[in-house]
């Protein structure tokens, strides 16, 4: 049970991240509830963290992540696509017999979702790793700052930051070991945005 603002502050992470594809900084979330100093925030996201709604990464400036509610009332079951993998574009999966419980908070009944596993470390800088379960908002269209599954010449399926410039794309990694890629427009479709990570342990 949270109370009224351990529930005001979690729902500005879910509506943040809906809105960004990233979480709030400290200060925004310092800001938004409009509190004085950060180590209030941080007993706020101790006290979420323990009731399982969230988990917080060491050493990140963004170090939070949705961790699923086991309680099965809170979930909703999505289509899982298989890996995020070279020559498998996403229209080529036709269909899924296998589905995966995220928490309702993640998806909304006006779009279609879908999860993908991540393979690689090319995001890790965004706290997404190998081996992590992604839940994606199926969409054509994206914005400049949205992770998303991006399908290049029709046949390579890779997760990265969206940039849009006049005549390019650029699909951005987090991660100083792998080089920013540059498109032409009409080399690139947008499969979905990334809206909610689950991690296995």
């Amino acid at each position: 049970m949270l109370t009224a603002k351990q529930k005001k502050l979690l729902d500005f992470i879910n509506s943040y991240f809906k809105e960004n594809s990233i979480f709030p900084t400290y200060e925004e979330m310092k800001n938004a509830l409009d509190i004085k100093s950060k180590s209030s925030i941080h007993k706020l996201i101790s006290s979420i963290e323990e009731r399982g709604f969230i988990e917080r990464i060491p050493h990140k400036a963004r170090a939070i992540q949705f961790k699923v509610n086991r309680e099965k009332k809170n979930l909703t079951k999505i289509p899982f696509l298989g890996k995020i993998a070279a020559g498998n574009p996403i229209e080529a999966i036709t269909s899924s017999f296998e589905q995966v419980s995220v928490p309702d908070y993640l998806v909304n009944s006006t779009h279609e979702h879908f999860t993908l596993e991540v393979v690689g470390d090319s995001m890790k800088d965004e706290g997404i790793f190998n081996g992590d379960v992604v839940v994606i908002k199926k969409s054509n269209n994206a914005v400049t700052g949205d992770i998303v599954v991006a399908l290049i010449d029709e046949n390579e399926v890779t997760l990265k930051k969206f940039r849009s410039f006049k005549n390019s794309i650029a699909l951005e990694p987090a991660n100083i070991n792998y080089k920013i890629r540059i498109f032409g427009p009409e080399r690139v479709r947008i499969q979905g945005i990334l809206v909610g990570l689950i991690r296995k342990f």
